[in-house]
């Protein structure tokens, strides 16, 4: 708006009378009391006291910025500032940065400020920065009373170029915490001005000031605003022609959530790392893996293992079933364990009771050690501490009493399991050795994302390499549960007990001439495999099936149950026991 004035109130004349009239019967009341004041030894001084302090307190008179815009955008500001104070020194406060986007501030920048006095006020001048503003801190002249103070300074960002203009945007007057008597601000073009605005009150303020206009020759541009309260601002606009000054607003990117976690150089290159790794763990696993699978695969096709027939009692290169649960998940479970208690029944080291529900009540199974003409010189290791940790030096132990007991000698057995198959060399090392290091090692790398993206986020714009490493480390974390390979000696095991799984899961032995007691026996020994493969229910029923048919058969050599049991029943009670099994000897003992 070109030359825009708001007309002044035309009755400052009459205040100026009027106060002229008030201030005669105050002097005389002043005098009155100076008189009572002698006569009563000072309580009119005293009483008057708070009056005075009021009338003390600090203001600016009047604040004055004369502004000339430079070649460059740079305006230099000469501010003129009548303070009226009651302590040493005094403080102005510019607004040197704002908000423009969810990432960006726009910035002014001061320079070159000078201070001086004509009257003795403070001239000894302090920058400092802190958040949105800069503030020159006045000390050094008189302690208080009326006084002048002239400031000199450079201002840089002020003009920013719009499509077709620029624009010079300046808080001349404000961040003052005391009342402004007067503020005025003139700003020097280099080029004839289009248009001027002015803005009081907040920084954010769309209310305009008191008036604003432009010279007659369109090269300045005048500001003004009365009576300005604490904290307010008198923020002037003058709209200059294309290339006027060539001056550019200055931005800086702010430190927030989303610079923090933004994507640059160093970002991009730790993601592209990160990929890498993820693909170069992928190919890893797929080289482990795959070899696993290759070999299976080749062994399997070779057909180097004969047909499992009903005159090989044995599965496939006289693999435990403890191992051969160990071989196909990498994992010694509670339910390898268990096949394992199965497998020592059938082979006669221990026998299995099943008790009576309807005399005791509850179901349970008494497990009963037995000593065979040969010792336990076919034991195993595993098996070995099994036996020991069941029955510790007893001859009997209900299956219910393990419970909460035997749990803390679990991982004994697990342990020596594992140790088993190294032994076997179907593993180089220790399956939950490779996969705890690998764990361990991810979730100290997951731990150190963690620390360097909190770090990262509140100094720098960097925390996306904090959370690639995050990402890696729980990567690492995952992937380790697949890092445990098995040898070439072991998938060639694998591959055998594949074709036994199969065999099983049909759960039909080849027709043969053969004795249902026999039959029986055969059927007893691959149950503890059925156990591991989770096929227990279909061969237990094949067992119940053949003992139908065979003449007196309602009980099994190494499984007994109550009275008027048969091994009609042996589908159901088998389920239930291995069940029973697992859950008793992993449960822990409660406090």
């Amino acid at each position: 708006m070109l030359g825009r004035l708001r007309p002044l109130v035309a009755s400052l004349p009459l205040a100026a009378v009027l106060s002229a009239a008030l201030a005669l019967p105050a002097q005389a009341a002043a005098g009155r009391s100076a008189t009572a004041e002698h006569a009563s030894g000072g309580t009119a001084a005293a009483a008057s006291g708070p009056a005075a302090a009021l009338r003390l307190s600090d203001r600016v008179v009047k604040d004055e910025a004369a502004i000339t815009i430079g070649k460059g955008g740079t305006a230099h500001v000469r501010e003129t500032i009548v303070y009226d104070f009651t302590s040493a020194g005094f403080d102005r406060v510019f607004t040197t940065r704002t908000h423009s986007s969810v990432t960006e501030d726009r910035v002014w920048k001061i320079g070159n400020l000078k201070a001086s006095s004509p009257d003795g006020g403070p001239a000894k001048a302090a920058v400092s920065s802190s958040g949105t503003t800069t503030t020159v801190k006045l000390t050094g002249g008189a302690a208080s009373g009326q006084h002048t103070v002239l400031l000199e300074y450079d201002v840089r960002g002020a003009v920013a170029q719009l499509k077709q203009a620029e624009e010079f945007h300046w808080t001349a007057v404000g961040g003052w915490k005391v009342p402004v008597g007067q503020a005025r601000a003139t700003v020097d073009a280099p080029a004839m001005v289009q248009n001027v605005n002015c803005f009081a009150g907040a920084l954010d303020s769309t209310v305009g000031c008191t008036q604003y206009y432009t010279n007659h020759t369109h090269t300045q541009g005048l500001f003004s605003q009365s009576q300005m309260l604490p904290d307010d601002n008198l923020t002037v606009v003058v709209g200059l022609p294309a290339g006027a000054t060539g001056g550019k607003a200055l931005f800086e990117r702010r430190h927030t959530a989303a610079t923090a976690f933004s994507v640059n150089g160093v970002t991009a290159s730790a993601l592209g790392a990160l990929l890498v790794l993820l693909v170069g763990g992928i190919v890893l696993l797929y080289m482990l893996r795959g070899r696993d699978a290759r070999v299976v695969g080749k062994k399997a096709a070779e057909g180097d293992q004969a047909h499992v027939t009903g005159e090989h009692f044995e599965p496939p290169n006289g693999v435990r079933p403890g191992q051969v649960g160990t071989l196909i998940d990498e994992q010694a479970d509670v339910i390898d364990v268990t096949a394992t208690i199965v497998d020592l029944a059938v082979r006669g080291h221990l026998l299995i009771e099943e008790d009576d529900l309807a005399a005791t009540g509850r179901l349970d199974w008494t497990l009963r050690r037995l000593q065979r003409p040969g010792g336990d010189a076919d034991l195993l290791r595993y098996e070995r501490i099994l036996l020991g940790a069941l029955f510790d030096g007893r001859e009997a132990v209900k299956l219910s009493a393990l419970g909460g007991t035997f749990a803390t000698q679990l991982a004994r057995v697990r342990a020596a399991m594992y140790d088993d198959v190294v032994e076997q060399g179907w593993f180089a090392r220790r399956p939950d050795t490779v996969r705890s290091r690998w764990t361990i090692a991810g979730m100290a790398l997951t731990g150190l994302g963690i620390i360097a993206t909190v770090v990262l986020a509140v100094t720098t714009d960097l925390a996306l390499v904090g959370l690639a490493v995050i990402v890696a480390g729980a990567a690492l974390a995952y992937g380790g549960q697949y890092m445990p390979a098995k040898t070439a000696r072991g998938s060639t095991v694998l591959a055998h007990t594949i074709g036994f799984r199969a065999f099983l899961e049909r759960g039909v032995l080849p027709e043969a001439d053969m004795p249902s007691q026999q039959r029986i026996a055969l059927f007893s020994r691959f149950l503890p495999y059925a156990v591991v493969f989770d096929v227990v229910d279909r061969w237990a029923r094949t067992v119940e099936d053949a003992g139908v048919r065979a003449e007196g058969a309602d009980n099994l050599y190494w499984y007994e149950g109550p009275a008027e049991w048969d091994l009609s029943r042996f589908a159901e009670s088998m389920r239930t026991f291995t069940l029973a099994t697992s859950g008793s000897i992993s449960q822990s003992r409660g406090m």
